[in-house]
């Protein structure tokens, strides 16, 4: 009786288990395989932004088992750096790995999704935008562009910029010819610099060539590896252009329809990754940096105050400016104005006071 029992449990466990054997490459081929082009705005030699898109593909891969692939190509492979989001609106290529600030001659609302003068800082850019609705808003403007745009990479604050010259008033700033991207270049038009929209690879030998008399690109690690020290001695804090900088994963909106659910999860959940670890990156890799170029030489300098108050009075007046005739600016304008200010109510006595304190008892010893 019992090993009755026993035979009948076995046979029973074994059919389950084909079951389960058969089941299990059934639910595989359910899901298609996919291959997709992303092309970067990046240089595969800045290892952190590129590399921050490789990290997205790679878990893309992964998640999927292999069965959906993105290969990312460097700028200039596919399309210049510059040309990504076109790619992507037209149908080249299904995805870009870049900036938005770097299409705010289309309209200026696109540095808004990255970076824009005197607004968010890294932690206020993030809380706007998964829980206070800001990417959703974003997308209702990127739909315009037929892409679909996640947050996919995080600079932190960044620097000033490199200047041949020591900036010591307002005046000093009249006629340089500077590459800084976004809409910070058009403040800086404001006040007498003649802005310069160089792709990342290209900001060296423009440099080199004194076609350009300083530049701004993100902090001391990608700097260095560009090789900015070797071509200007003073650099600037602070980063009044770009409290935080947000780069995007931009998908071709028909193409994002087409992929099951599964694939667009792991799309959202490569990007938050993506942007976890190049935070996490710079924060580890610019201070050692920072270290050397001192040691090479570099002079690190303040901006003066009536530079900094003129660069902000001239950030007020392009912003009611544009506000005036552009709808969708002024609404992500005042939704982030809002939520920053109300941010900084909080973090006056939180994280602000905890960085005084520990930054005086460190003075102390």
């Amino acid at each position: 009786m019992k090993r009755r029992s026993f035979l009948k449990n076995s046979l029973a466990l074994s059919a389950g288990s084909a079951a389960a054997v058969i089941a299990a490459p059934a639910v595989a081929q359910s899901q298609p395989s996919i291959r997709w082009r992303m092309t970067s705005s990046f240089p595969k030699s800045l290892d952190l932004t590129f590399g921050a898109g490789e990290l997205f593909c790679r878990t893309v891969s992964e998640i999927t088992e292999g069965r959906f692939q993105i290969q990312q190509f460097a700028a200039g492979e596919i399309v210049g750096g510059f040309q990504a989001l076109d790619a992507v609106q037209n149908g080249t290529v299904e995805a870009a790995y870049t900036g938005a600030l770097f299409y705010t001659g289309k309209d200026p609302a696109f540095a808004l999704a990255a970076a824009a003068p005197f607004m968010m800082n890294t932690r206020q850019q993030h809380a706007w935008m998964y829980h206070a609705g800001g990417n959703e808003m974003l997308n209702e403007f990127f739909a315009k562009y037929n892409v679909l745009a996640f947050p996919c990479g995080q600079t932190g604050n960044q620097w000033g910029g490199w200047f041949r010259k020591e900036i010591r008033s307002l005046e000093d700033l009249s006629g340089l010819k500077m590459r800084v991207a976004g809409i910070a270049g058009n403040v800086m038009q404001k006040i007498g610099v003649i802005p310069q929209q160089i792709p990342p690879g290209d900001i060296y030998p423009a440099m080199e060539r004194g076609t350009i008399d300083a530049v701004e690109y993100i902090g001391p690690y990608d700097d260095e590896k560009l090789g900015l020290s070797k071509v200007a001695k003073n650099y600037y804090f602070p980063g009044w252009g770009e409290g935080g900088t947000v780069f995007h994963a931009m998908i071709n909106r028909d193409k994002w329809q087409e992929l099951p659910k599964s694939y667009q999860a792991a799309i959202t959940a490569a990007s938050k990754a993506a942007t976890l670890s190049m935070m996490a990156s710079y924060d580890a890799r610019n201070p050692e940096a920072l270290f050397r170029l001192i040691a090479a030489g570099v002079q690190i300098r303040g901006f003066p105050n009536d530079v900094i108050d003129a660069l902000h009075k001239a950030t007020q007046e392009l912003y009611a400016e544009i506000s005036s005739r552009n709808a969708t600016f002024k609404q992500i304008l005042e939704a982030q104005t809002q939520f920053r200010d109300r941010n900084y109510n909080y973090h006056q006595v939180a994280d602000y006071q905890f960085d005084t304190m520990m930054l005086r008892l460190r003075r102390r010893f």
